[in-house]
């Protein structure tokens, strides 16, 4: 039973890795950061934030994996992905952070 449960959640975390490195990819194409061009070779962090990316190494695998597979050998050489430590803090810093920028532009 628990060879059985470790292989479903083996599935899950795949198939959750898969569509993450989907829509990673989906980023990286908007900021058209998907592709290497002539003589400019830009590098793109991601970071991540949670226990799955930091704990789980099938998913962490998986997920790096995708993106060589989604990118190409040469693009996601270019690409780093990092564990970020309480990335939803900051993210809500930056966007009050940014908002309030917003906020005094709107009143002058």
């Amino acid at each position: 039973m628990r060879k059985m449960i470790v292989e479903i959640c083996d599935i899950v975390a795949t198939r959750g890795a898969r569509l993450s490195a989907a829509g990673i990819l989906g980023i990286l194409r908007k900021l058209e950061r998907d592709t290497v061009k002539e003589g400019e070779k830009q590098r793109s962090v991601i970071a991540l934030d949670g226990g799955l990316f930091e704990h789980y190494s099938e998913f962490r695998n998986c997920l790096k994996n995708t993106l060589k597979e989604l990118l190409g050998e040469e693009v996601s050489e270019s690409v780093n992905i990092e564990l970020s430590k309480d990335g939803s803090g900051i993210g809500a810093a930056l966007i009050a952070a940014s908002h309030s920028q917003y906020l005094e532009t709107e009143e002058s």
